[in-house]
């Protein structure tokens, strides 16, 4: 385990699984997902990714707007009606060339 500068052990997080919204599964813990915000509001933010939409929410207020490329990490929380992500990290992806990005994600497949 790896240990902090005071000398303390800090527990690993589990790797984010690449996943778009429709391969979203029960045995996902935590995931990464690559879309669009199509709507916003405080700390919950709508995301696109062009398979379908879910809901992701923060602990604190969401500063991207709508129509904006972003890279989320989160944990999966399985609902009644599939999932939402609680979520850890929100990237800035507005310069990635996302037809580049689907060739290259297509290839490792």
């Amino acid at each position: 385990m790896p240990e902090t500068l005071e000398g303390f052990v800090s527990p690993r997080r589990l790797p984010s699984i690449n996943r778009s919204v429709t391969e979203i599964g029960r045995g996902d813990i935590r995931v990464r997902l690559l879309g669009t915000i199509i709507d916003r509001k405080d700390n919950v933010i709508v995301l696109d990714d062009g398979t379908g939409k879910i809901n992701i929410t923060f602990e604190e207020p969401v500063n991207f707007e709508a129509n904006h490329l972003v890279r989320v990490f989160g944990r999966v929380i399985q609902m009644e009606e599939g999932f939402e992500i609680q979520g850890e990290i929100i990237q800035d992806m507005k310069g990635l060339d996302l037809e580049m990005h689907r060739k290259v994600s297509d290839l490792e497949r």
